[in-house]
């Protein structure tokens, strides 16, 4: 069984910066797995803010997170700089698969790259809401 290569920085137009911390390391000297996964929701969320698209505290739309992914391929520790690369696979209806990797700072290969599906619901009632033209618009971009 053959494992796919890393994704290589080329693939992805922009990067969000992630800051390792003492914390984000395990007692095997480098960071947990686990970690990851809030890096990934840090960099998508940070673009959806900073986009004007995601109203964390106000918003009537809010993502939930239906299915997740990662695959390792080499370790990193604090205090080392990443940079989280993100791209949206797939947009439908009310659900967007964003893939994201990271890299370290300036390295051309990942050192871990995942997935997660986020479907889009009105804040209120938790059901399914179709994504707007100008979330369609802005995530197409991406």
């Amino acid at each position: 069984m053959s494992r796919p290569a890393p994704a290589s920085r080329g693939e992805f137009t922009s990067f969000e910066p992630i800051e390792t911390r003492w914390a984000d390391n395990d007692v095997y000297g480098h960071i947990n797995n686990v970690t990851y996964y809030a890096y990934f929701d840090t960099a998508v969320n940070r673009r959806l803010a900073a986009a004007g698209l995601l109203d964390i505290e106000q918003g009537e739309t809010i993502g939930l997170v239906v299915e997740t992914g990662c695959q390792y391929h080499a370790p990193a520790a604090f205090p080392d700089r990443l940079e989280a690369g993100v791209k949206v696979a797939r947009i439908g209806n009310s659900s967007v698969r964003y893939e994201i990797a990271i890299f370290k700072e300036g390295e051309a290969s990942a050192i871990a790259e995942g997935h997660f599906t986020h479907v889009y619901v009105d804040r209120a009632t938790r059901r399914p809401k179709a994504l707007s033209q100008t979330w369609r618009d802005a995530l197409s971009r991406w």
